[in-house]
């Protein structure tokens, strides 16, 4: 079932509403939403429902809840309605109108670093030395010869060597060739 503008059930909306549920509980509030099953929404929620005293003398009294917001199962509806009209404060915005002045004042807040720091505080800076990290040997880049990227080696330096656990270049990554296909 789609939902369109002359569905008795739109109009509706943001009304004050009376629902009874099977079990013979009242359910009266602001109606919010509602779906293809008859669920609903409905805001500043208050619930009655009627106490049978035991002895057979003294009538039965009516108990008063305050919910809130509530959804009620459609399977468990019995009626619907109507008790009066929107509220009149549904009408006005929420969001505050940017200009109109309110309570308060703006700051322009950052990362949790002041701006006047020259430098990154000690603790900020990454891990300890020798805990939780790879000593600073580690991280320097390795020097490949025919790497894509890699400065030229010049004479003076030592002959460029495999890291350790590799035999030779992978087959299809020497310079000049296309990588293999599958």
């Amino acid at each position: 079932m789609t939902i369109g503008k002359n569905n008795k059930m739109v109009q509706h909306l943001n009304y004050r509403v009376r629902v009874v549920l099977q079990d013979s509980r009242t359910f009266i509030g602001t109606f919010k939403a509602f779906d293809k099953h008859m669920n609903l929404i409905l805001g500043d929620c208050e619930e009655f429902r009627k106490i049978k005293c035991k002895n057979t003398k003294l009538p039965e009294r009516e108990e008063k809840r305050v919910l809130g917001f509530v959804l009620l199962r459609g399977e468990n509806i019995v009626s619907l309605t109507v008790e009066g009209p929107p509220p009149p404060e549904e009408g006005l915005p929420r969001v505050p109108i940017p200009g109109a002045g309110g309570p308060g004042f703006g700051r322009a807040v950052g990362r949790g670093i002041p701006a006047g720091m020259a430098g990154i505080p000690a603790g900020l800076q990454g891990p300890v030395r020798g805990i939780g990290g790879p000593a600073p040997q580690n991280m320097a880049p390795m020097r490949v010869p025919g790497m894509p990227g890699m400065p030229p080696m010049g004479r003076g330096q030592p002959p460029p060597q495999m890291p350790p656990g590799m035999r030779g270049p992978m087959p299809g990554m020497m310079r000049g060739q296309p990588p293999p296909r599958y």
